[in-house]
């Protein structure tokens, strides 16, 4: 068996190939939304690498993961005329209900607050939190990719869950840490 290249340079001149076999430029509104599903779903895999988080919530993570592969693919591809998608979005209501019901299971486990919570203190914590910010991008660039053309609506839907999801995740890593939380002091000053 002969090992593929690694390297091609098709895009050596800032155009990549899409799954339909378009070229598109890097930096493309589509490039953009599906580049920023690929650098969450890198996030959570080092969040699912956590030593503390619970074999349970580690095999959620993993499937979280394939979910967003799914919704890479499917943002790699350029819809046909009549805005159907040539591969699925790997979200559906039924996946937004299970990611909503993760969410309230986690959000039980932990203390209810009344304050904004900054990231930290813990580096699983932390991480989360920027999982999170990078969620909300993807959310952004997928709105973007949206006005120009046509996006699966449960896909802007499930991404706002995911950043809600990864939020309480965070706020999760400092109970099971027995970390105290960092809270936004209003007016404060070095």
């Amino acid at each position: 068996m002969t090992k593929s290249r690694l390297y091609t340079g098709t895009g050596d001149e800032g155009t990549t190939s899409l799954v339909t076999g378009q070229r598109r430029k890097k930096n493309s509104t589509r490039i953009e939304a599906y580049g920023t599903i690929d650098e969450l779903n890198s996030w959570l895999g080092l969040i699912a690498a956590s030593t503390v988080l619970p074999e349970q919530w580690v095999e959620k993570l993993h499937s979280l993961q394939n979910i967003l592969f799914d919704l890479g693919s499917y943002l790699a591809c350029v819809p046909d005329a009549d805005g159907n998608a040539m591969l699925p979005t790997g979200t559906s209501p039924e996946r937004i209900k299970a990611l909503e019901s993760m969410i309230d299971s986690l959000d039980e486990a932990t203390p209810k607050v009344r304050s904004f919570v900054l990231p930290g203190p813990t580096a699983d914590s932390a991480r989360a939190h920027i999982a999170r910010t990078v969620c909300r991008r993807a959310e952004r660039r997928m709105l973007d990719l949206a006005e120009e053309e046509p996006v699966d609506k449960d896909t802007l839907v499930f991404i706002n869950r995911l950043s809600d999801f990864l939020f309480i995740l965070a706020r999760y890593f400092n109970t099971i840490s027995g970390a105290n939380e960092i809270f936004w002091q209003k007016d404060c000053c070095l």
